[in-house]
């Protein structure tokens, strides 16, 4: 098993939208990096990540876990949607996505600056200076570790 981070922009789609979406569960679409995308390429069903609010209060808010494995982002090739990318075609999708369902909401957000405060997560993409990445991996012990600091077991 893997683990990774999700990042979203609350106003985008929040905890709250995933709570209320059919099974409480969501296709993670609209990533539009190359790195990101071969992530969610690397992505098994059972995976397990968090979820994350960036923006004003960044913040780790729960855990999801990867429900389906990576096939082609249909919203790309979607004239009207707003992750529309013309360079994707049903021949050559370009972008793809995985679904994530919802595991459990942390009792309390974790900060990023309180995560920042901990050696032991130093090493995470979340905690290099100008990392964008919508998706990325996080190594099984910060998983761990992050886990026992907001006071929950790992699913």
């Amino acid at each position: 098993m893997r683990h990774w981070l999700f990042k979203t922009e609350p106003g985008c789609f929040s905890w709250r939208d995933l709570q209320n979406s059919p099974r409480e569960t969501t296709a993670w679409d609209g990533v539009r990096n190359y790195q990101a995308r071969n992530f969610m390429r690397d992505m098994r069903v059972g995976d397990l990540g968090f979820f994350y609010h960036s923006g004003q209060q960044p913040a780790i808010v729960g855990i999801v876990e990867v429900v389906r494995a990576a096939y082609p982002d249909f919203t790309a090739q979607d004239p009207e949607n707003r992750h529309f990318d013309p360079k994707a075609t049903p021949e050559k999708p370009v972008w793809e996505m995985v679904d994530v369902r919802l595991r459990r909401a942390l009792p309390r957000p974790l900060s990023r600056k309180e995560l920042a405060g901990w050696p032991e997560l130093a090493g995470m993409e979340l905690m290099k200076r100008g990392s964008r990445l919508s998706v990325q991996p996080v190594e099984a012990a910060a998983f761990a570790f992050i886990c026992g600091l907001a006071g929950v077991e790992r699913p």
